[in-house]
């Protein structure tokens, strides 16, 4: 996917909460190639200056419990929320008890502000235990209280915009990999384990399909919703399943390394289904 032509450069606000999160650094310099006014949200200011494309870039120390403080947004304004604490221990009660709270406060006190438009990271998680090809029209079945927290907050967000009328967008975003991606997901543990000359590997069977996208697709996808400014719900992913073991296999062969994979180490994840993908909603 190219990026968004520079005749469509778009110089309202745009606060991004959750700025320096893995999908936030990679997003927010591209929106400020595409000539918005960003404003970055996050807990540590010292993390933002260390992420390059964020030279110029208004930071706004933001704790999401706390909301916005005293920062006021430019009427019109579009914020793309991110921030979501706790992951990926998907079962925490946290995500259901805080963060669904949280986030549902701070979004509705930023339109309250001006915003009107909203887009919001959802998860793929919201689809639950169905298998196969999943298209953002197929209904959420959560099956964890992280899945079930995005989608009650998709759902109050409707009835929201019932009363303060605004733009909706909610993005799907299945799994991801790149540069900054949590420590404990698959690949980082994978190159943690090649950097120190492990010479196996564990993991489990392998045999799970999956839908990966590299982090700068994502951000190239979300940065393509933020630009259509319709509602809807959005699915961000690749749409080409792949099975776990080779997903790894293909990792080992591009790091030239030659870590010896331990399957069937672990049992599979019981809070997702053995075969699941996306289907795109972006060409």
């Amino acid at each position: 996917m190219n990026d968004i032509p520079l005749e469509t450069a778009d110089s309202r606000q745009v606060i991004v909460s959750g700025a320096t999160g893995f999908v936030g650094r990679h997003l927010v310099p591209l929106l400020v190639a595409n000539g918005c006014d960003v404003i970055a949200m996050g807990r540590d200011k010292d993390k933002a200056r260390d992420l390059d494309g964020f030279d110029g870039v208004r930071f706004v120390p933001m704790e999401l419990r706390q909301g916005a403080g005293d920062f006021r947004p430019r009427p019109g304004a579009l914020l793309i929320h991110l921030a979501w604490p706790g992951l990926p221990n998907y079962r925490s009660l946290f995500h259901l008890e805080e963060n669904l709270p949280w986030s549902y406060a701070f979004i509705k006190q930023m339109v309250g502000l001006g915003v009107n438009q909203v887009l919001v990271a959802g998860t793929c998680f919201e689809y639950g235990m169905q298998s196969g090809r999943l298209a953002a029209t197929t209904e959420p079945r959560p099956s964890n209280p992280y899945g079930m927290a995005k989608d009650m907050l998709r759902r109050q967000l409707g009835f929201l915009r019932d009363e303060l009328p605004f733009t909706l967008q909610w993005a799907r975003l299945f799994y991801m990999h790149g540069k900054g991606q949590d420590t404990r997901s698959i690949l980082a543990q994978l190159d943690a384990a090649i950097d120190r000359g492990d010479a196996t590997f564990n993991m489990s069977g392998g045999e799970q399909l999956r839908d990966y996208l590299a982090v700068e697709d994502v951000a190239r996808q979300l940065q393509t919703i933020v630009h259509t400014r319709d509602d809807g719900v959005f699915n961000i992913c690749s749409g080409q399943p792949v099975s776990i073991r080779r997903l790894v296999e293909q990792h080992i062969a591009a790091r030239h390394a030659s870590i010896t994979m331990n399957l069937g180490h672990y049992p599979y994840p019981d809070y997702e289904p053995l075969a699941f993908w996306g289907e795109p909603s972006l060409s």
